[in-house]
């Protein structure tokens, strides 16, 4: 067997905030670095308030370009009347990854405890681009990011990850 090659995506990352700038955005940022560090190119990084349809804006601007392979959110999970992206994404999924909101929540929990219930991360594919939204903290990113997205971004992880689906089953053309 031969070992595959890594197959580097264009990801970007969306950051929904109303009290932070790009400049104090420290979850986005341990994001964006995680992504180039990882291999792969930060194709965009955002900033947009908890407004649903600025982030379905912002996400649909994304998923239509099929440059960007990949969406990571930080922010608006929680259930605090402003935490909108549950309701901004998930009308935007082609399908949902129920898998990952399962996972986040079960690892969270032995990180914060049963407060991981009022986290609602979710998932899912749209036009081929594989989006991730987590909560804002950047304990919750680190998380998402080293226990989960990063194996799923790479092509090598075995026995499946989401590249195939990014490249139509087809990573290598």
């Amino acid at each position: 067997m031969t070992a595959l090659n890594f197959i580097p995506l264009h990801i970007a990352v969306l950051t929904v905030s109303d009290t932070r700038s790009l400049d104090e955005d420290k979850s986005g940022a341990y994001l964006a670095q995680s992504v180039t560090e990882a291999g792969h190119k930060l194709a965009a990084r955002a900033l947009t308030t908890d407004c649903k349809y600025q982030i379905r804006a912002k996400l649909s601007e994304w998923i239509a370009d099929p440059a960007i392979h990949a969406i990571i959110t930080t922010g608006g999970t929680g259930f605090y009347a402003r935490d909108l992206m549950p309701e901004a994404a998930s009308v935007l999924f082609d399908k949902t990854i129920d898998g990952f909101g399962e996972l986040f929540r079960a690892l969270s929990l032995q990180e914060i405890g049963v407060s991981t219930v009022q986290s609602r991360a979710l998932a899912g594919i749209a036009n081929h681009t594989v989006i991730f939204c987590l909560p804002g903290s950047t304990g919750a990113c680190r998380t998402g990011w080293q226990r989960i997205i990063a194996e799923q971004l790479d092509n090598r992880t075995r026995p499946c990850n989401f590249v195939a689906h990014v490249f139509g089953q087809n990573p290598n053309h």
